[in-house]
């Protein structure tokens, strides 16, 4: 049985619609034109496409975060259970519950990784029994992390810091996940340990994810739908299972063999 086929079946309602966006870095430089995507309700969906093709931008422009980086979605829409989100603040859409984990493992170096993953509960501030039932549920999803709770976070591995970004994420209560590039600069174990706990989070637990990948075999190995960008605009998009079997893949991507 593949991954693919073990996913949940998604519920025709849409949790995250995103049409004809277009998004400009200092009021001049065009990143994202004229795209649209959807991710259903419990589904897993890949933003495919080569480095500087616009998928960190796709995510900031969902989470709240392109206007930290002087960028302006100038046209579109981003609506999240139906709801008008565009030109929301980014704690307030987490608070909804859309979580942004970016691009580079960012975790807090100088605190432990437990104190890194407290940081996480405190949008929510459940009562210290909730508490420690949550951070329990991370360990049990990633017990390397359990292995390292006392451990500064900047002393931790590449795929560790990985694991708590996400962990951290987790604790926002969170019912869509945007996770940039969760495969870059780690080992192909540790990637692939970590594709499985995305997988089984959505499986049981519901989480929808949204994933910016260059890694395009693997996210469609994962995805139950996925999208591929050229340039900032969609330029293919389908069932994972389907785009996988392409044999034209490598004049989409980067030249070579997906």
């Amino acid at each position: 049985m593949t991954l693919q086929s073990e996913l949940p079946v998604v519920a025709d309602r849409r949790l995250l619609d995103v049409s004809g966006i277009e998004v400009v870095y200092g009021g001049a430089i065009l990143a994202v034109a004229d795209v649209s995507l959807t991710v259903g309700q419990g589904e897993i969906v890949a933003l495919l496409g080569a480095n500087g093709a616009g998928k960190s931008t796709v995510l900031k422009a969902i989470s709240g975060l392109a206007a930290a980086d002087r960028a302006t979605v100038r046209q579109g829409h981003v609506r999240f259970d139906g709801q008008d989100i565009l030109g929301t603040a980014a704690n307030r859409l987490t608070k909804r519950g859309i979580v942004h984990v970016l691009e580079g493992r960012r975790v807090f170096s100088h605190l432990t990784v437990e104190e890194n993953l407290l940081s996480g509960a405190f949008l929510h501030k459940p009562a210290r029994g909730e508490l420690l039932r949550q951070l329990d549920d991370i360990y049990a999803w990633f017990p390397r992390l359990k292995d390292k709770r006392r451990t500064l976070a900047g002393l931790t591995s590449g795929g560790e810091q990985q694991m708590l970004a996400i962990g951290r994420a987790l604790l926002t209560q969170p019912r869509l996940v945007l996770l940039d590039e969760p495969s870059m600069g780690l080992a192909p174990t540790i990637v692939q340990e970590i594709f499985r706990i995305i997988v089984r989070l959505n499986r049981e637990k519901g989480v929808a994810f949204l994933l910016a990948e260059q890694n395009a075999a693997l996210s469609l190995a994962h995805a139950s739908r996925a999208y591929f960008l050229e340039s900032g605009r969609v330029a293919l998009e389908g069932k994972a299972e389907d785009l996988a079997q392409r044999d034209d893949l490598h004049h989409i991507y980067l030249g070579s063999g997906a």
